[in-house]
């Protein structure tokens, strides 16, 4: 943190779980090496009141969990082609309510993907503004607040459990091994179950930030999830498609969609197509 800042200790093994902070303060660590940016970056955090610390290196989990950070800025070629990458992935996993922003040079659509599906919640492109950088931090925050704030229960659906304490969705025990972003997606849309959100909604609320013309993340991570809800629980279907609008959580046994379809009137399925997406190579390492 600052000089000012004495971040509360922690202890090796302990859960690895960011500590809610008070509504105007944010706590962030930004690993990375420019000089000229964390000098920049620094005078805005201070101006806006953010408590930060800059990391020079990758340090242990342990360490990052005793810093009680809410997020965390990493540009992985600082810590060079591999253990960058190696470095994201595990502060992700052992960390899943930590906001994570990978800040670093231009980069392929293959490394942005692999970031993000890694756990990452944005990538932003350098050279960039520090006032864009630092609402990218906020918006990332602002969403795991308003995860801590639920009631954590787990909520049951059909044969699906979703546990808002894990960052995960299990069926008889097993966990559907969901991604960051796909457990944020299950989440919105059962806790909202019956009610149609649109695809712009639901962009907002899980990637925190306005969807783009013809952007279609949206429709790729509802795939990429009914397909795991599928595997895992085949004799249930969770999710349904509204054309032209959106998507609506409600789990309705095959049986009885079945039995509904043989007595109305032909209706549109409420599959839609999966949108092309181009398969991303192995991505090149990052380089500085």
């Amino acid at each position: 943190m600052t000089a000012s800042a004495h971040p509360a200790p922690g202890r090796a093994g302990e859960e690895a779980r960011p500590a809610p902070a008070s509504p105007s303060t944010i706590r962030v660590a930004i690993l990375d090496s420019d000089s000229g940016f964390l000098q920049v970056l620094a005078k805005r955090l201070d101006a806006v009141g953010c408590q930060h610390r800059t990391l020079a290196s990758a340090v242990r989990l342990d360490t990052v969990v005793a810093m009680r950070l809410n997020a965390i800025v990493i540009d992985p070629a600082t810590l060079g082609p591999q253990q960058g990458w190696a470095y994201l992935e595990r502060l992700c996993s052992a960390m899943p309510g930590l906001g994570v922003i990978v800040c670093t040079g231009p980069s392929s659509v293959a490394q942005r993907v692999r970031g993000l599906r890694m756990g990452a919640d944005d990538w932003v492109t350098k050279p960039t503004h520090p006032e864009e950088l630092i609402a990218r931090v906020e918006a990332v925050v602002r969403r795991r607040r308003r995860a801590e704030a639920r009631v954590e229960g787990p909520v049951i659906a059909g044969e699906i459990e979703i546990r808002a304490d894990q960052f995960q969705a299990f069926v008889a025990g097993r966990s559907l091994d969901l991604t960051r972003r796909e457990f944020e997606l299950i989440q919105l849309l059962a806790d909202v179950e019956g009610q149609v959100l649109q695809r712009e909604e639901i962009y907002q609320r899980v990637w925190g930030y306005a969807m783009a013309h013809g952007d279609r993340s949206v429709d790729v991570f509802v795939r990429k999830l009914r397909q795991k809800l599928e595997r895992a629980s085949p004799d249930w279907r969770y999710i349904h498609t509204h054309f032209g609008i959106g998507y609506r959580f409600a789990p309705e046994h095959v049986e009885e969609l079945a039995a509904g379809a043989a007595t109305a009137p032909a209706q549109p399925s409420s599959r839609e197509p999966a949108p092309s997406e181009p398969a991303p190579s192995e991505p090149a390492p990052l380089t500085t």
